[in-house]
């Protein structure tokens, strides 16, 4: 049952990331980002983190879904009257190329230490008498506390940047 479920969620993340990058409109981009989002999250839930799953989305389907609907609006993207880039044989070929090959090194390089998973700071004892959402908070606000703070006065840049940038000028 869990091998059905794993398969059907990722297929559907799968399919939705590619129909993301094919869309044309970027609303139905967006809609497509959001489903991959909701199937990553049931993947969160197979592995037993519903804690990570619940905020995926509520951060990423939820808030910054809702920042790139407001960009797109807010660039009123209209299509264009050119037409579309047209890649030839050669460049097909070259992107499946480049394709394959980074595939292979992701499997060489980084497969193993995937299928052997690393070693967390908790014991799998530990875990079910201190909660996964407690151990979470722990080595987040403890050992993560510094690129924690440092991500979130990223984030506080880029908003005001993006203000600022989206800011009309009187004519």
């Amino acid at each position: 049952m869990e091998w059905a479920l794993f398969l059907t969620f990722a297929l559907l993340a799968g399919a939705a990331a590619v129909g993301m990058v094919l869309q044309r409109s970027p609303i139905y981009s967006a809609l497509c980002l959001i489903l991959t989002f909701f199937a990553q999250a049931g993947l969160y839930v197979l592995l037993h983190a519903q804690l990570i799953a619940f905020v995926h989305i509520i951060v990423y389907a939820g808030a910054i879904m809702v920042l790139f609907l407001f960009v797109i609006m807010l660039l009123d993207l209209r299509p264009e009257d050119h037409p579309p880039v047209r890649f030839g044989q050669a460049g097909m070929l070259l992107g499946l190329i480049l394709a394959a090959l980074l595939l292979a090194e992701l499997a060489l390089g980084i497969g193993p230490r995937i299928i052997l998973g690393s070693q967390g700071s908790y014991d799998l004892e530990t875990l079910r008498m201190l909660g996964n959402t407690q151990a979470v908070g722990r080595i987040l606000f403890r050992e993560y506390l510094v690129p924690f703070e440092l991500t979130s006065l990223i984030l506080l840049t880029a908003m005001i940047g993006a203000m600022v940038l989206a800011k009309r000028r009187p004519e």
